[in-house]
């Protein structure tokens, strides 16, 4: 006899992604001549679900090594860089209970893509890009088929006095 049964369980619900390419101009204390690298560091973010979103925050910090006074100088400026980013989430199941638990998952970690001085001579641009994915996990109902195998065995029940003759 095959009967169905709700199954109450945890599972990814929504999910959603974004790609972010940011801009940032970062004033030197002295005039450069020259970017010779450019690096991002120190990646920290947190997320909250709101509504049919994930909110996620984040800091990073950008670093440029650069010369100056004619390319006869090196030094390092340092900027530290917030964002939010707003993901759209998917819905796979709309009628999900407590999907409050935000799992992200970063994609590409900042990264810096040009580092130009700007046309002023004073500043230093920066593209940087990041990607993210978000995962809200609820609670869901899985229907599944279930056969009660014991109810059609036709088995001979067995006594111990029995048992102990053969």
């Amino acid at each position: 006899m095959s009967q169905f049964r709700e199954i109450i369980t945890k599972s990814v619900v929504a999910k959603g992604r974004k790609y972010t390419q940011t801009h940032h101009t970062i004033l030197p204390p002295n005039k450069p001549s020259g970017i010779l690298g450019c690096w991002i560091i120190n990646h920290e973010y947190k997320a909250k679900k709101s509504g049919r979103t994930v909110d996620v925050f984040g800091t990073y910090e950008i670093n440029v090594w650069y010369s100056y006074q004619n390319h006869t100088k090196t030094a390092v400026v340092t900027d530290k860089v917030e964002y939010k980013d707003v993901l759209k989430l998917t819905y796979r199941d709309d009628d999900c209970e407590g999907d409050d638990d935000v799992w992200v998952k970063v994609l590409q970690q900042p990264n810096c893509q040009e580092a130009v001085i700007s046309d002023c001579g004073t500043k230093i641009n920066v593209q940087a890009e990041r990607e993210l994915t978000v995962e809200v996990t609820g609670e869901t109902k899985v229907c599944v088929a279930f056969h009660d195998y014991e109810d059609d065995w036709d088995c001979e029940r067995e006594t111990a006095e029995e048992h102990h003759e053969k």
